[in-house]
């Protein structure tokens, strides 16, 4: 099948995926944007996993200050190489990453880091809220990790939706970022000032 080359340029807009990918999948998909477009995403976030081992001693410190000079943040993102590091791509990302720290105001970057102590106690108030239902013990214990993904999605930046794309997470985002530019990357640290 062939594609018209207005729809590859559509979906590398949507995706960020290069010409020939674009280009394949939608071919593969029988033109339809949209299952494509799901395509390259699957296929960057796999790209992702087979990439995370490689180590990381190249990155950068990013700052992002609001127009009102009132609210701004530092982002430690690390790559592979310097030349990615310099990469506009790369760059862009940092920013919108600490652009999005300084909106969505996260408390860790990943749930390994939240306090064992703080987990548990956010447990227990979930169990105190529960002890007057009328319901199965292992339901109640499903309904508390619901309540415990839900707390995490909103303190854990790695696991919050992305403000600028409701469609996807912060983890989503850097997974189709280590897949356009080829290295493994990873969000080290971010510190957020507001006045």
């Amino acid at each position: 099948m062939s594609v018209d080359a207005k729809l590859v340029a559509q979906l590398r807009a949507q995706t960020g995926a290069g010409m020939m990918d674009a280009k394949k999948a939608l071919e593969e998909m029988g033109g339809d944007l949209e299952k494509a477009a799901e395509d390259l995403r699957k296929k960057g976030i796999a790209k992702a996993a087979k990439k995370a081992d490689r180590e990381t001693n190249e990155g950068r410190v990013h700052a992002y200050v609001h127009s009102n000079g009132k609210l701004g943040a530092l982002v430690e993102v690390l790559c592979e190489t310097d030349f990615v590091a310099r990469n506009e791509a790369f760059v862009h990302f940092c920013n919108d990453l600490a652009m999005h720290v300084s909106a969505a105001d996260p408390l860790y970057v990943s749930r390994d880091q939240v306090p064992a102590e703080m987990v548990e106690k956010e447990r227990e108030i979930y169990r105190a809220e529960m002890q007057n239902e009328a319901k199965p013990q292992e339901i109640i214990e499903k309904i508390i990790e619901g309540k415990l993904n839900k707390w995490f999605s909103e303190i854990v930046l790695l696991e919050q939706v992305y403000v600028k794309d409701d469609s996807k997470t912060i983890e989503e985002y850097l997974k189709e970022k280590i897949s356009s530019l080829g290295e493994n990357m990873q969000i080290r640290r971010f510190a957020r000032l507001s006045m």
